[in-house]
């Protein structure tokens, strides 16, 4: 079985790798709340997801996920732990797309799965000073993904699904009040204040109800982002071959 995982993979494997698809994937994160049937660390677990597909699916290499991140509005709910600044984050991003550079990878992909403007600010500062000639670097994140059936959100349906087509064992739904028990109040807003009350059903959760949750849906949605993702890295691999 191929691996792709960093990690995991012997200097032979990461040698061979390299030659046949140079292309690395740095997917990063947080730990921040994500509602009482999600891990807080959803969004560092959803962006390796992600780019692992990818590699699975067009080869290529995954760094470990980084699960720290900056920016949000759920620093203060308990078991969020974020930077408030991104300096410290960004220092160590910076260094490993140097390494990776001088490892002879072609093209970096900076996958954010926790994507407030500080953090998309950060990975797009990284991708501007570090691209060159020599590796080509990029700036994705979740939210970027063009082409989705549903919108993002926080914590909600479009997050629950995504991560639950890649982990269901870590989605527990049995965690929130049931629809029938404890409905959304009529005309609510789902990204309204409101939903930061404690005694509100869906305490931190910011989008569409996550209790109206699709199987079939879920697996669509991450078909279509692994989808849109490889087709990313096959584009910019192609323009970075045409200025070697």
């Amino acid at each position: 079985m191929n691996v792709h995982e960093f990690e995991r993979m012997l200097p032979w494997q990461l040698r061979e790798e390299l030659a046949k698809r140079p292309v690395a994937y740095v997917p990063v994160g947080t730990y921040e709340w994500h509602g009482e049937h999600l891990p807080v660390g959803l969004d560092s677990l959803t962006s390796h997801g992600i780019c692992l597909r990818a590699a699975e699916t067009d080869g290529g290499i995954v760094l470990p996920p980084l699960y720290y991140g900056t920016g949000g509005g759920h620093g203060h709910y308990m078991w969020s732990m974020m930077m408030p600044e991104a300096h410290e984050i960004e220092s160590q991003l910076d260094l490993t797309l140097t390494k990776l550079k001088g490892f002879g990878f072609k093209l970096a992909v900076l996958f954010s799965g926790h994507f407030p403007p500080e953090q998309l600010d950060m990975i797009d500062r990284l991708a501007l000073k570090q691209n060159d000639r020599r590796m080509k670097v990029v700036s994705y994140a979740v939210n970027r993904i063009e082409g989705l059936k549903f919108e993002p959100d926080h914590a909600a349906l479009f997050e629950t699904m995504l991560l639950a087509a890649l982990h269901p064992h870590l989605v527990q739904l049995d965690k929130l009040p049931t629809l029938s028990k404890q409905p959304p109040p009529p005309d609510e807003d789902p990204f309204g204040l409101q939903r930061h009350d404690p005694t509100h059903a869906l305490h931190g959760i910011f989008g569409p109800d996550p209790r109206l949750f699709n199987t079939a849906d879920a697996s669509e949605l991450l078909h279509c982002s692994v989808s849109w993702l490889v087709s990313m890295v096959q584009k910019n691999l192609k323009s970075q071959a045409g200025t070697d």
